[in-house]
């Protein structure tokens, strides 16, 4: 099942001598529920695990990622079904997806409830976060990946070409995965950007190909906490933005031995941790 990530809207333009109506796109914005199926085969548990505003597209590679990011599952292995969840008349719900995890997965639900957050409006401070990170990626990583500069400096002309619904909307995060060539493997859009960096860490899930360590992440704007530590569960040593990073994502950067980089602009970029990683001109 597929949906449009965007529609069409007919807008009124204005200008300070004239106005004009005509047609425009619009990024699609719609809730994604994840639902989990856990426990003994004789005693299965359904609960809804979150919900997220999202752009339709790559569902099951958003709730994989999220489900992977969040250390509820370490491999597809975890997995017995992914599906849209259907109602009464057996109709398929395109914003609810269940994922079923392998009987062998203990689930602490009550535990799993309390430390739940998803983003740094929640009151958590710094040290907490970091610390819960810790639980999940208890040591730095580990990683020979070394990129050239001129490498870096090419990576967000080539994610700019490949952002199609971007290219209509204007409307949308994306978060490219490169190998250290500078090669493009994955591109995902989305209204959020944890949303577009979960589909990618569940674009590489699928393929087997996690931990990341030997890959490169961009992301469209700014890098924040929250998509450092995403990064750091999938094992990717290299982060470059476009934009600016917070100062919590410098120090968890720095904490687990991630090069960090930002204001990326094609020509330029300021690198804040792991210096080590860049080839020099």
């Amino acid at each position: 099942m597929s949906k449009a990530s965007a529609k069409p809207r007919l807008i009124h333009r204005f200008t300070s001598n004239s106005s004009e109506a005509k047609p425009d796109i619009l990024a699609i914005e719609e809730p994604l529920e994840i639902r989990l199926g856990f426990g003994p085969e004789s005693d299965r548990i359904q609960k809804s695990l979150s919900i997220t505003m999202r752009t339709p597209g790559h569902d099951f590679e958003l709730a994989l990622g999220f489900l992977f990011t969040e250390g509820i599952i370490q491999k597809m292995d975890d997995v017995t079904h992914i599906d849209y969840c259907t109602d009464d008349a057996g109709e398929r719900s395109p914003n609810i997806v269940r994922v079923e995890l392998s009987a062998e997965i203990k689930l602490d639900w009550g535990k799993f409830q309390r430390h739940f957050y998803t983003n740094s409006s929640c009151g958590i401070c710094g040290k907490a976060s970091i610390e819960s990170l810790e639980t999940i990626c208890p040591t730095p990583i580990t990683s020979k990946i070394r990129v050239h500069v001129d490498v870096i400096n090419s990576l967000s002309t080539t994610m700019r070409k490949e952002q199609l619904v971007f290219n209509h909307t204007g409307g949308l995060h994306a978060v490219a995965l490169f190998d250290s060539g500078g090669n493009i493997l994955f591109l995902r859009e989305d209204i959020g950007r944890h949303n577009a960096l979960d589909k990618i860490i569940g674009a590489a899930l699928f393929k087997s190909m996690t931990p990341l360590t030997e890959h490169i992440v961009l992301l469209s704007g700014r890098s924040c906490f929250e998509l450092i530590q995403k990064s750091v569960v999938a094992g990717l040593p290299m982060i470059v933005s476009v934009g600016a990073p917070s100062s919590l994502a410098v120090e968890t950067a720095e904490k687990f031995n991630v090069t960090l980089a930002g204001f990326a602009n094609g020509e330029r970029f300021n690198c804040y941790t792991g210096v080590q990683r860049i080839i020099p001109q």
